[in-house]
């Protein structure tokens, strides 16, 4: 019995120095297991290699998720795709696989405020998180402030060098808040940094003949929109209801119900109250 313990003590310390966390774990109650069903080796083998794939995958997902900054609210399971139409639908799934960052393709979702841009591009930066992908989710003009800064203090490279371990870097709201000529100067170093070599994804309320509004000069703009539609997936919600507004009228709708006005009988009813009591709240 105690060459059995010192046995599974040494093999609990191997496996931790192997980086086994997860085998080091369960390794004995996985062989009683074993044992009782009359498994064999390479059965018992195969269920605590299993079990580790298992804790390393939830491990880096957790990982992940954390370094990407994504809002995790947003998710497929809280947004209804019904409301897009059967083609969008089509390309938000494809975009799932993640082969669109293999091939450094990037992605455009274009819309009026409240049609879910934001919504589904983090549904699916989700999915890609949970699979494998690092991943970095900013809005624009957060970006923006950190390139100008870097700028300023002689170390866009580096800043950049940073942003290339991101397979894809997720842009929110480009073009929402009006910036200056130094600041667009950055922006455009960032995408023709990454272009045809790291994916960037992109939400705005702008369509492409309003980019000037973003960089200001149109021959910069005719280069960033050159560089960002190349080789991109453009998501075309400039046709989705806007959902804010469409929930903002059902409560209205919902409102204007419990307020119906009374009806004649109700309103004697209540001067004869009021003469009753001499009461008029």
């Amino acid at each position: 019995m105690r060459n059995q313990l010192n046995r599974q003590t040494e093999l609990r310390s191997l496996l931790e120095r192997l980086n086994l966390g997860a085998m080091a774990q369960v390794f004995a109650d996985v062989a009683l297991k074993a044992a009782k069903e009359g498994l064999s080796h390479e059965a018992y083998l195969l269920e605590l290699a299993t079990l580790e794939e298992e804790q390393r995958t939830e491990r880096r997902t957790a990982r992940l998720l954390r370094q990407s900054g994504l809002p995790q609210e947003k998710t497929f399971r809280t947004f209804d795709l019904q409301r897009l139409s059967p083609a969008l639908q089509l390309q938000i799934e494809r975009l799932k696989s993640g082969a669109f960052l293999e091939q450094a393709t990037n992605v455009i979702a274009v819309g009026k405020p409240g049609v879910g841009k934001s919504h589904v591009l983090a549904a699916v930066a989700y999915e890609l998180i949970v699979a494998g992908y690092p991943l970095l989710w900013m809005p624009s003009s957060l970006l923006i402030q950190r390139l100008l800064a870097a700028k300023r203090d002689l170390r866009l490279p580096q800043e950049l060098t940073k942003l290339d371990k991101f397979a894809c870097v997720i842009l929110d709201d480009i073009g929402y808040v009006q910036h200056d000529r130094d600041e667009m100067e950055v922006l455009f170093t960032f995408l023709a940094e990454r272009y045809e070599r790291k994916s960037v994804m992109l939400t705005t309320n702008l369509v492409f003949s309003e980019w000037q509004r973003i960089f200001k000069d149109p021959m910069t703009t005719l280069a960033a929109i050159d560089r960002v539609v190349h080789h991109s997936v453009i998501l075309d919600m400039m046709g989705v209801e806007s959902f804010r507004a469409k929930e903002a009228n059902h409560q209205h709708l919902h409102q204007q119900e419990h307020t119906q006005p009374l009806s004649k009988e109700s309103l004697a009813e209540s001067e004869k109250i009021i003469v009753a009591t001499g009461k008029n709240y």
